[in-house]
């Protein structure tokens, strides 16, 4: 299914997706994404569920020339990406994630998108699962739960 929306188009084509997508090398500098706008889309985006469901992400955003410039060396073969974005994103995990798993799980229950007999049961499996965890397993799940599922 093809739809035009705006100025893009949508698809649900799986060939089409993948076939046509393109590396973007340099971006316009003059397009700007605002503070509200990319505020706006983290929020979102953290809506969606961690492929372990802690959510141990944060972001930090680089939009001003002189953050990107402290950033290129750091971005290797992505300088110019880095450098001609309106905004980069940089994305970490709380190490110390774990110590929010009530907070976590309950503000889930009170959006509604998970039932309180589950969080109950997903608790008194999942907190003595990371509690057995040694640091270097904590930090191989973090960063597999960093990745949005």
């Amino acid at each position: 299914m093809n739809t035009i929306t705006g100025k893009y188009r949508k698809t649900n084509d799986f060939n089409e997706i993948v076939l046509e997508r393109r590396s973007v090398k340099v971006y316009d500098t003059e397009v700007k994404i605002s503070r509200e706008e990319m505020s706006e889309i983290l929020a979102e985006a953290s809506r969606a569920p961690s492929a372990i469901n802690m959510q141990p992400w944060r972001f930090l955003v680089i939009d001003t020339p002189e953050g990107k410039e402290k950033l290129a060396p750091l971005a290797s073969f992505n300088q110019t990406q880095a450098l001609t974005s309106s905004a980069v994103i940089a994305v970490f995990y709380d190490a110390n994630n774990t110590e929010f798993i009530d907070d976590i799980f309950g503000k889930s229950v009170e959006l509604g998108y998970m039932p309180q007999e589950v969080m109950d049961m997903q608790l008194q499996q999942v907190k003595p699962y990371y509690a057995s965890m040694s640091a270097a397993e904590l930090r191989d799940v973090n960063l597999i739960d960093t990745g949005l599922d």
